[in-house]
């Protein structure tokens, strides 16, 4: 029987992309607690479960499902390359995800709870014949749930000692999802022959390169604006300005994506995002800072 490469499962579980849901994780933490010292094992956990279990299980799944696309996409990818070969890919995402519910076991029901959501968000993304992915406005709605806003509220829940979040974190936590949907539109640009070849309806085939460009813009951009009124009305005034500056910044480098989508789209991802997700941040601690002036 040929087995996998290990580096070829490391590259198949993509640690690149585990840092948005641990990022989240630690966004709502601090929403959560007004030390994260005090609860580390929790904390150190959770990020343990939501980038190299739960997302790295989300990646397994999604190239199983996307062989056929990647083939034609990224032939050099370790499933349509042969380095993973069989039916190792669908195996590696079992058992990643039994990983995953393991390690979930030890946050208690809501931590649990949380971590079978996001798996079977993960699982029916990729799926046939739910398949969310095939649709470009629902699949990356689901994907910018389970990354940002899930992530967010289950940080935020656990540092609370199982407390529901507040409404502002409640609040931050849907808008950054939705900002998300933005920046999933960004990984299809460079996949729009091997979607429209396969029937994936991801946003840019759907609408054009430079329309989808727009759309994924305003996701972005509208939801830090309504984060910035909301800092302003619970009176947290430098927060907003902090987030108006990182704004400016991402305005900057989207007038260069907008005219040419798909030549910009990954460096917009490299420099213009980490931008947004700073702003995710500043209005963590600013809702931390809430509460500990209540």
């Amino acid at each position: 029987m040929n087995l996998p490469e290990p580096r070829a499962i490391l590259t198949l579980l993509k640690p690149i992309t585990w840092f948005p849901p641990m990022w989240a994780f630690a966004c709502g933490s601090i929403t959560g607690s007004e030390t994260i010292k005090q609860h580390l094992p929790i904390f150190f956990l959770g990020l343990l479960l939501t980038g190299p279990l739960v997302c790295a299980s989300s990646q397994a799944v999604n190239d199983w499902y996307d062989r056929h696309v990647d083939a034609i996409n990224e032939p050099d990818r370790p499933i349509p390359s042969g380095r993973i070969p069989g039916s190792w890919g669908l195996y590696i995402a079992i058992i990643w995800s039994l990983i995953s519910l393991y390690a979930a076991s030890y946050l208690g029901v809501m931590g649990f709870l949380a971590t079978v959501l996001a798996l079977v968000l993960a699982w029916l993304y990729s799926m046939p014949p739910i398949r969310f992915k095939n649709n470009g406005w629902i699949g990356n709605l689901a994907c910018g749930v389970s990354y940002e806003g899930l992530a967010w509220i289950t940080g935020a829940t656990l540092l609370s000692g199982g407390s529901i979040p507040n409404k502002p974190s409640l609040l931050l936590a849907g808008l950054y999802s939705a900002s998300a949907h933005g920046i999933m539109t960004l990984n299809d640009f460079k996949a729009i022959e091997g979607d429209r070849q396969m029937g994936v309806r991801s946003l840019p085939v759907q609408l054009g390169a430079k329309r989808a460009a727009q759309f994924s813009a305003a996701f972005m951009l509208i939801p830090q604006i309504l984060v910035m009124i909301l800092l302003s009305y619970w009176d947290k005034q430098g927060y907003a300005i902090v987030i108006g500056a990182l704004m400016i910044g991402q305005v900057f480098l989207l007038v260069d994506f907008l005219k040419r989508p798909i030549q910009k789209a990954l460096f917009y991802s490299g420099f213009g995002v980490p931008l947004l997700v700073s702003g995710m941040m500043v209005a963590a601690f600013a809702v931390n800072s809430m509460e500990m002036g209540s």
